[in-house]
């Protein structure tokens, strides 16, 4: 097997939340498990790996990691949609990453205000208006235009044609290289079925569990490294 020395990686990973009041929010199903799992593949493989990470969610333990691998992590946790971006935008605009993946469960839809202090409990009825957010992938792929970039697609009960077509309308439309589809409905447990779809709208390989995917992940990223590792010694000339 190859070696990721040198290759930079931004995965993002967990939940992100908008507030209602002060002491309410919405967020989304997402434990961070893969999203570390994948971390945790690749920086044994020798890559640097900035991880973001919503708060509340699975992240690398430094603890459980050699020396040398802890030394290549970069944790930054956020909470919402705006941490997010902020980070993203500002915190991270100057950073190179040959590839990224986009693992968090980004929030489709945000509460429009957040109410000051803490809404009464009184009330029958709470009506709470909701606004679109920022789709964060196409910003991603905006920001850092060469990288390698992996998205996911979730839905719920579709069929595997369905799950399929889906993921490759996500990867159009985002402008990703690859996307990692799944059901709801097929993740429990130690379970995990995902597809993995490349940029030619082909299943690249069927993955059962976490395990198989941060693998499958890691060897496509790999891959990938020997036409990184070239741009870059290209650029340096």
């Amino acid at each position: 097997m190859g070696s990721l020395e040198g290759v930079r990686v931004l995965i993002t990973s967990g939940p992100t939340r908008g507030y209602i009041d002060a002491v309410r929010y919405i967020s989304n199903k997402s434990s961070g498990r893969l999203g570390t799992m994948i971390a945790t593949k690749l920086l044994k493989n020798g890559a640097y790996v900035t991880f973001v990470y919503g708060v509340g969610s699975c992240f690398p333990d430094i603890t459980l990691l050699e020396k040398d691998c802890a030394c290549r992590l970069a944790l930054i946790e956020i909470e919402t949609m705006d941490d997010l971006l902020t980070t993203l935008q500002e915190k991270m605009k100057d950073n190179v990453f040959d590839a990224i993946v986009h693992a968090m469960a980004v929030l489709d839809y945000t509460p429009e205000k957040q109410g000051d202090g803490k809404i009464p409990s009184k009330k029958d009825k709470l009506v709470v208006t909701f606004v679109k957010t920022p789709k964060v992938i196409k910003l991603i792929r905006k920001l850092w235009p060469h990288a390698f970039l992996i998205g996911f697609k979730l839905e719920v009960g579709l069929s595997r044609d369905a799950l399929i077509e889906r993921a490759c309308v996500s990867l159009i439309e985002n402008g990703a290289d690859l996307v990692v589809a799944n059901n709801q409905n097929e993740i429990m447990g130690e379970k995990h079925r995902a597809y993995l779809i490349n940029s030619h709208k082909k299943v690249e390989s069927r993955c059962e569990t976490r395990q198989d995917i941060a693998e499958n992940l890691m060897n496509i990223i790999l891959k990938q490294s020997v036409t990184i590792q070239t741009s870059r010694r290209e650029e340096k000339e």
